[in-house]
């Protein structure tokens, strides 16, 4: 098979896996998917880190805590496991800080 002619798999829902490769290419697919999304959360530090006007204002716990609890609240409205999902915003959001620190102190 050449480059330019991969195979197409169809990605199905996670009840309707039957194999291996079938959970495998699903997951690979959200994983790809999940990877734009952060890309485009850390636009929004981009565009945070241009408009805030002092470098004190990227770290704010007041918003960090209510990105955590709304992310906390999702899991439980999804029935998925609220402290793995609080777990994962903790490291989300201090690598968002971290990055917005980086792109306040380019400009």
């Amino acid at each position: 098979m050449g480059l330019g002619k991969r195979r197409r798999m169809t990605i199905l829902p996670g009840p309707d896996c039957t194999t291996m490769t079938d959970v495998r290419a699903g997951v690979d697919a959200l994983d790809r998917d999940l990877v734009a999304l952060i890309a485009a959360r850390f636009a929004y530090m981009d565009a945070a880190a241009r408009i805030k006007p002092e470098r004190g204002h990227v770290r704010d716990e007041a918003r960090k805590a209510q990105v955590i609890d709304n992310a906390r609240a999702e899991a439980v409205r999804l029935g998925v496991p609220e402290a793995v999902v609080a777990d994962l915003w903790e490291t989300l959001v201090e690598a968002s800080i971290t990055y917005e620190l980086a792109a306040f102190d380019r400009r």
